[in-house]
């Protein structure tokens, strides 16, 4: 059974997809916020020790996500979570994205081995990291106003 195949040995083609032609790649170049009204947050879960290793980057303008990137270190799966979760995120209110599961990955990827289930938890925290991290920057900015 490859990475990409389910534990019956069914092709994965959506997590094929999105590992191969990961959406979203990359880092914000003003991770530190920008301007009034618009701003970032980072969040990284994951340990090298364990293998997986996960940052997604939220660009937030009018209390939506609108551009989500990420990197992430580890294996086919975990890419292929993360590059869909920056899709399934952008455009949604931060209250919703402080909703968002790792049932919506899994289901977006058409479903997961038990094997590979922690790679849409990962990306379920790395995205509330990354909320929260925002929320803690714009906190600090008012308060430095």
């Amino acid at each position: 059974m490859s990475e990409h195949s389910d534990e019956h040995g069914h092709d994965n083609s959506l997590v094929r997809d999105h590992f191969l032609n990961p959406r979203n790649v990359g880092d914000f170049p003003d991770a530190d916020g920008v301007g009034v009204g618009v701003g970032v947050g980072v969040g990284e879960v994951g340990a090298v020790s364990c293998g997986d290793v996960m940052r997604i980057s939220i660009r937030v303008r009018d209390g939506r996500v609108v551009e989500a990137r990420f990197r992430t270190f580890g294996c086919g799966t975990a890419i292929a979570a993360s590059s869909v979760a920056t899709e399934l995120i952008c455009g949604r209110a931060l209250e919703e994205v402080r909703r968002f599961s790792n049932e919506e990955v899994s289901a977006a990827l058409g479903g997961l081995p038990p094997a590979k289930s922690h790679c849409p938890i990962l990306a379920e925290e790395a995205v509330r990291a990354a909320v929260e991290d925002y929320v803690r920057r714009q906190a600090v900015q008012r308060s430095t106003k």
